[in-house]
């Protein structure tokens, strides 16, 4: 039975096997992190600013990265209609097929074996050990935007619900995906 002292290493094992298998379908790691940010990235999210913050990475290495998704046909880059000076990514269709085939699914395969309970500790344990690694480095924690204190659930002029902090509509989707605006709810 591992101890308490085994997390550090079980969790490198299990980093390690991940980043092998990532090597494995024609991206790297740092390009799939990537791809599976902004395929779960609301459309506040999907910038090369929230990309480096989510990663935390640098901002060059976060440039090469969406320059390969970009080459390979991933992603789409697109001047921000509100303001030329920021740019959107798009996941393309090509992108999307590419998630499809995510060798992660090999790791959510063997968690499905679980039981919803030992899942529920698993994820929550998983969750409170990164927002400690995150508030120690200053990082964020980029949660879903239905978890956030400036979420409200079908409010007025939402479409259904609305982000009190952006003052703008949010859809079911919006609700669901993660926001770089992001703040834990009290």
């Amino acid at each position: 039975m591992p101890g308490q002292d085994d997390i550090p290493v079980l969790l490198e094992r299990l980093s390690r096997i991940l980043q092998n298998e990532a090597h494995a379908g024609g991206l790297k790691p740092t390009q799939w992190e990537a791809l599976r940010y902004l395929a779960r990235a609301n459309r506040f999210s999907r910038s090369p600013t929230a990309v480096t913050a989510y990663l935390g990475v640098t901002k060059g290495t976060v440039s090469q990265t969406l320059n390969a998704l970009e080459r390979k046909g991933l992603i789409r880059k697109q001047a921000d209609p509100g303001d030329r000076r920021n740019v959107t990514i798009e996941v393309t269709c090509a992108g999307r097929n590419v998630l499809a085939r995510d060798p992660v699914e090999a790791i959510l395969t063997s968690a499905a074996r679980l039981s919803a309970a030992e899942r529920r500790a698993l994820s929550a344990a998983l969750e409170k050990l990164l927002t400690e690694a995150l508030r120690r480095r200053g990082g964020r924690t980029f949660g879903v935007c239905r978890s956030c204190r400036f979420f409200q659930m079908r409010a007025k002029g939402g479409a259904p619900h609305r982000c009190a902090l952006l003052e703008v509509p949010l859809s079911g989707e919006d609700s669901e995906r993660i926001c770089v605006e992001q703040e834990p709810r009290a």
